[in-house]
């Protein structure tokens, strides 16, 4: 299991300085899950227990509009984080869900693993206020290109932000991500250089 869990080792250690004394305590309440293309892995209306690292594979993180429209907010491909955080934090229903969107494998940290990370970890509590820190400018982020880029803008952004999803993702989702129809995507695909 630690070679499944050198992703994530590397990536806290990027974050905070963790010996391996407090890597071997923190480690051993990771939980690894395979979850395969199109399984939902967190419900809208569900409490969210965990927090998702991804360490093959990609989830899409959408929300249901006034018609229950699937709405795509955003994606989480490897080396990243996915949950509602608001849910977690606060154990309250999610707003979101979570789908993979193709067979993915992820490293799990529980609501109690998070906690207890903040208290056995010397620099735990700066993890957790990072890991806040970086949810909150994807938020942010996320609703300044809504209101001030282009579709054209938005879909650059895209392409930095996810290289290769057009390949990995159907183009609806993308659209939807894009808040656009799958229409003018298509016709912004068909626009773009070929090289």
């Amino acid at each position: 299991m630690q070679e499944s869990l050198q992703n994530i080792r590397t990536l806290i250690a990027s974050l905070i300085d963790i010996n391996d004394e407090e890597w071997a305590y923190y480690s051993a309440m990771f939980e690894l899950k395979k979850f395969k293309k199109k399984e939902i892995i967190l419900q809208v209306g569900e409490v969210a227990k965990s927090v998702f690292f991804v360490n093959r594979g990609l989830l899409r993180i959408y929300f249901l509009d006034k018609n229950q429209k699937e709405c795509t907010f955003h994606f989480a491909q490897e080396l990243s984080f996915a949950t509602d955080y608001e849910s977690f934090l606060r154990k309250t229903p999610s707003k979101y869900s979570i789908q993979a969107m193709e067979d993915t494998e992820v490293v799990i940290m529980s609501h109690f693993m998070v906690h207890d990370g903040y208290k056995g970890l010397r620099y735990g509590e700066k993890l957790g206020r990072v890991l806040a820190e970086t949810h909150f400018f994807l938020f942010s982020n996320k609703l300044l290109e809504l209101y001030t880029q282009t579709p054209l803008e938005r879909y650059e952004q895209m392409n930095k932000l996810f290289p290769k999803i057009l390949q990995r993702v159907p183009q609806h989702y993308i659209a939807s991500y894009l808040n656009i129809s799958s229409v003018h995507l298509s016709r912004i695909i068909n626009e773009q250089p070929r090289n």
